[in-house]
């Protein structure tokens, strides 16, 4: 190792020009270096190895022995270092069986996800897709560990590791969702009338943030009477339907439920905020190809997706 340490690896094409070319001149010429500092290279090898290395007789430059022991293993060493930093293998999504872990929510599952895929597919036919819950282990290690590619949907979240970088992706329309023979709620709600209704809540499975709904109510001193906090949009339409309570949820899968159950869509009270959601991604797969080739899909898409009514 001591001897590794003081020698100048740059010295090891320098060898290789000088044993193939046996000539300084065009070894020089090869390197495209001068012949001065072509032969001061050379002398700083001879020092280095304690070796002529070259020797001038009548038919020209010979190498000695200990060259042409050292030439092959030389080569071997210079082209393991040029396929270990040499740049990975191109990305092509026409050909390529990528499989991709996407953590997202059932909104962007249900409503989004079909399209995406299909545009997908028509882009990469070969690429698979596994969709998994956003958790806590997702975002605490998941993503770390590169079991997961990337975390779709959510809310902008407080309290990640510093590692984890996150991008604003999609914006949506907050309506609420009330049982067509609901009588009591009209086709629009005021604050009050808002904060009176019985409601139907969704859990943030990860438990890292408050519901933006509940955030945004609190800031007013007030909150809502929730009858029950489900894990999927479907779960809690299904209880909508059938009772006299309303539930938030974005604009998009609202008008997929009306054309499912027997609900309908009512205008929430003026100044509820809008669904800001995030893509989230881990810094150690920031440059790897086919991850920043997924995220750009989903950025295009979002940005064909809200430009349609």
């Amino acid at each position: 190792m001591s001897a590794l340490r003081r020698f100048d690896l740059n010295l090891l094409r320098v060898f290789t020009a000088l044993m193939e070319e046996r000539h300084v001149t065009r070894a020089a010429e090869r390197l495209h270096l001068s012949q001065p500092a072509l032969s001061h290279a050379l002398r700083r090898l001879r020092e280095a190895l304690d070796d002529p290395l070259l020797v001038k007789t009548e038919a020209g430059m010979r190498p000695t022995p200990r060259a042409e022991a050292l030439l092959p293993r030389v080569r071997q060493a210079l082209a393991l270092l040029e396929t270990g930093l040499a740049p990975p293998a191109p990305f092509d999504p026409a050909t390529s069986t990528h499989h991709f872990v996407i953590a997202t929510t059932d909104y962007f599952e249900e409503v989004l996800y079909p399209a995406f895929l299909a545009g997908l597919r028509r882009r990469a036919p070969g690429i698979t897709l596994e969709i998994a819950l956003i958790t806590d282990e997702v975002l605490r290690s998941g993503l770390a560990e590169g079991r997961v590619d990337l975390v779709v949907g959510p809310e902008a979240v407080s309290g990640l590791p510093a590692e984890l970088l996150q991008h604003s992706w999609m914006t949506e329309e907050l309506v609420c969702l009330a049982a067509r023979h609901n009588v009591a709620v009209g086709e629009a709600l005021d604050l009050e009338a808002f904060v009176a209704c019985p409601q139907v809540a969704l859990a943030d499975i990860s438990g890292l943030h408050a519901g933006k709904v509940d955030t945004w109510l609190a800031a007013q001193g007030l909150s809502r009477r929730v009858i029950s906090q489900n894990l999927n949009y479907m779960a809690a339409a299904r209880i909508v339907a059938g009772s006299e309570a309303l539930m938030v949820l974005p604009r998009r899968m609202a008008e997929l439920f009306a054309g499912l159950l027997p609900v309908r869509l009512i205008t929430p009270p003026p100044g509820l905020p809008r669904l800001e959601m995030q893509l989230i991604h881990h810094g150690l797969y920031a440059k790897e190809v086919p991850q920043a080739w997924l995220r750009r899909q989903l950025l295009d898409f979002a940005a064909e997706a809200e430009t349609r009514p």
